[in-house]
Order: C-alpha cells, then structure tokens, then sequence
C-alpha cells in the first residue's frame, strides 16, 4: 500500500494548551484507520488542520503527495478529502435528497448529476426510502448517516469520520459499521475516523492510533494495542482489562 495521507511532525498550540503535540501518521490506500482516546486528546483537532479548518504551527501534511499547507476547508474537499462532524447540522428546511445534494454540487452545476450522486449514495446507504423527507425531526441515526451521506457525495479518495457511531445503539452502531466496510464501492479509496466505540474500531479497523494530551502514545493492530498497558491506563481502563483478559 501507498500512503494517501501523510501527517509528519505535526503540532498545534491553543495558547498554554499543546492540543497536537509532534503528532505523525499515514493512512495507505486501502487502508481503515481510527484515531482513539480520551476526550480532548487532541482528536478532531487533527481533522480540523487536515481539513484546513486549523493551520498547524508546525508540521507538514500531504494528500496524494501535495502539501496541504493554506489551502481552504472548500479546496480540500476539492482535491478528494471529504469529512463528518460531531454535531450534525442538516439545512432542515431541505429535504434529505436535498441535504446530500449539496455534497455532489462539489463537482457539478448540473441539478440531474447532483441529484443522481445524491440517490446513490442513499442507496448505499440504506435511506433512499426516506429520500424526500424533511431534514428535520429525523431520529439521531437517520442525522448520522445524512452526515456520511453529505460527505459521500462530493466523491471522495479519503473520508474522516467524526465519531459517526456516537449515540447510537449498539445494533445500529454495528450496522453502520458494516457499510463503512463497503465505502470502496462508492470509489473511497481510504477511511480515517474517530471514534470511542470500541466494538466498532475492532470491528472494522485495519490500524488504530491512540493519541493521550495531543501525542500518540501507541500505535498497531487493534487486538494489539487494546492490551497495551499505557493503552489501558490512559483510555481504556482496568475494566476493560478484566473483559479481555
């Protein structure tokens, strides 16, 4: 495998606070990484600075071998890197359809190839039936897929997935995690999310990351960074120890 993204010797300050500190990671092609950890460990501040949301105060990142430094949030979804967030924030005077549509417009003016994007990411995603309802008063798993359906339809090679399964029932949350599985059908080339379920990142990741006060602090095979003690003692606690033996 190549790498798609490329984050070397990234850090980010918020005044006193390192939020990212030294951080450096790939994701390959093919590849289905999760970034894990305690909360404020400097997660979604790494979508945000790949994004372009954020501008690192050190560090370089690169997509498909092109540096990322000053461009935009809207150049970057551009070049192929489309993203969720935490709190999802449909326009809910549209319809779903509607909603998604906005993603394809990324890459078209023309209403019929959006709105042809639009139904097959909604096939994919299990929400053509709902297609034409109003985007609001939908339950909190209708909103979370709305989300990847959105980022889905600017078509892109690497998707970051922000905590996309938060919330939701176990068997929904796993459900979920199953389609992320076939996202190469849609042509996503890799995912990278984050995420604090853990049957999901075991389920579906190739890689994971831990990150504790913006530094990684381990890196591996899922089965085997589980049973890390610096793991354990950081993020997953001894409770989890006990269940995996």
């Amino acid at each position: 495998m190549t790498a798609l993204l490329t984050v070397e010797h990234v850090s980010k300050r918020f005044g006193g606070l390192r939020a990212v500190d030294d951080v450096s990671f790939t994701v390959d092609d093919g590849e289905v990484l999760f970034i894990v950890g305690p909360n404020g460990a400097g997660k979604t501040t790494l979508f945000n600075l790949i994004t372009g949301f954020l501008a690192p105060d050190a560090g370089t990142i690169r997509f498909a071998g092109r540096s990322l430094a000053g461009v935009p949030p809207h150049a970057v979804a551009g070049l192929g890197i489309g993203r969720t967030f935490q709190i999802v924030k449909p326009l809910r005077n549209l319809t779903i359809l509607e909603n998604v549509m906005l993603g394809a417009f990324l890459h078209t003016r023309r209403v019929d190839e959006a709105a042809a994007r639009a139904r097959e990411v909604l096939a994919f995603l299990q929400m053509e039936a709902i297609a034409e309802a109003p985007a609001h008063g939908v339950p909190l798993a209708t909103l979370k897929r709305l989300e990847i359906a959105r980022a889905l339809a600017t078509r892109p090679r690497l998707i970051l997935l922000d905590e996309v399964v938060a919330g939701l029932p176990t068997g929904e949350a796993l459900a979920l995690a199953d389609l992320l599985q076939r996202l190469p059908e849609l042509g996503v080339a890799a995912v990278a999310g984050v995420e604090h379920v853990m049957q999901v990142v075991m389920r579906v990741a190739h890689r994971v990351i831990v990150v504790d006060r913006g530094a990684v602090i381990a890196e591996g095979a899922p089965a085997d960074v589980v049973r890390r003690p610096a793991v354990i003692e950081a993020y997953l606690g001894a409770k989890y120890k006990q269940v995996t033996g």
